[in-house]
């Protein structure tokens, strides 16, 4: 209870100069396997945090359920570990309310792709201004050790010990069909690479997709860093992000060269909240309730 308690107090950082990854450490240390690539993405979404200037108590982090989500309890902002495949539900209602606030969803493939697909397709087709990291290492950690959304066809594991007959899904090619405004793809081994894409997912004004090898070094020996590093290709200098049909023969290409970095990025069409008329007077969080303060704790007695 303790340890909760400290999570969730997010006080206001003294405007001394500019913050350092090292002022959204949580002081919880991560409990992952030793060489998982999720420490990777949690230092560089510390590191995006630092530089985007802002104090803790202006951001939100979310999660569902999986190794990967744990990573709320690990950076000091404001936090939510919600339940399997529902984050972007739970961060949804959380823009909206306050979508003055940066907020920021973790989770891994399984609890995204899997659990979360259909919440997953209808986030993005309305453009909710969110940022979501999927750390993707292509098994279900948590639960030992079984095929996931975006395990390979042919890979044994503990749910197909001879091999797995589904086909994976393209997350990259599927975000950017369904309307993701920034889509983006990462690997935890190059993590310099992957905070600049947390940050301009964060300054993005729309539904930011970054896609993040990360290697289960546990459960998963095919999809390891050893065969991440040489296939790897950060995209072309002049690849054109504006252009949906060269972003989508980007997407496609898996084999001894795997395509990272920014693919797709829509700076045209407006956010779900800017559409939005009753946002127009400001956050929901901040505007007047418009009932007296006798009904509103009359109805807070009636939900206790």
């Amino acid at each position: 209870m303790a340890r909760r308690e400290r999570r969730t107090r997010v006080k206001e950082r003294p405007v001394v100069g500019a913050p350092t990854a090292r002022d959204f450490a949580s002081g919880v240390s991560p409990d992952w396997c030793p060489g998982c690539g999720d420490f990777g993405v949690l230092s560089s979404l510390q590191n995006a945090y630092a530089k985007l200037g802002r104090g803790n108590h202006e951001h939100l982090t979310v999660s569902g359920i999986g190794c990967s989500s744990n990573l709320p309890g690990y950076v000091q902002t404001y936090g939510m570990h919600t339940l399997h495949g529902r984050a972007l539900a739970v961060a949804t209602g959380a823009k909206m309310a306050n979508h003055e606030m940066n907020v920021v969803v973790t989770g891994g493939d399984g609890d995204g792709y899997g659990i979360g697909g259909n919440h997953f397709v209808h986030t993005m087709r309305k453009n909710v201004d969110l940022l979501y990291i999927v750390m993707n290492n292509q098994i279900y950690g948590l639960t030992v050790g079984q095929t996931s959304p975006t395990s390979l066809m042919g890979m044994k594991t503990y749910s197909t010990p001879f091999g797995n007959i589904e086909e994976p899904i393209n997350p990259i090619a599927l975000a950017i069909v369904a309307g993701a405004t920034y889509v983006a793809r990462g690997f935890s081994g190059n993590p310099r690479q992957l905070a600049d894409l947390m940050y301009n997912g964060m300054q993005h004004k729309g539904f930011a997709l970054i896609d993040v090898f990360s290697p289960c070094v546990t459960f998963n020996k095919d999809n390891t860093f050893d065969f991440f590093k040489p296939r790897v290709q950060e995209l072309p200098e002049d690849h054109d992000v504006s252009d949906k049909g060269v972003a989508l023969e980007q997407a496609v290409k898996w084999g001894d060269e795997i395509p990272i970095g920014l693919f797709y990025q829509d700076t045209e069409r407006s956010s779900l909240e800017q559409m939005e008329p009753v946002l127009e007077n400001g956050p929901m969080a901040h505007q007047p309730l418009g009932i007296s303060k006798e009904q509103g704790e009359a109805i807070i007695r009636r939900l206790m």
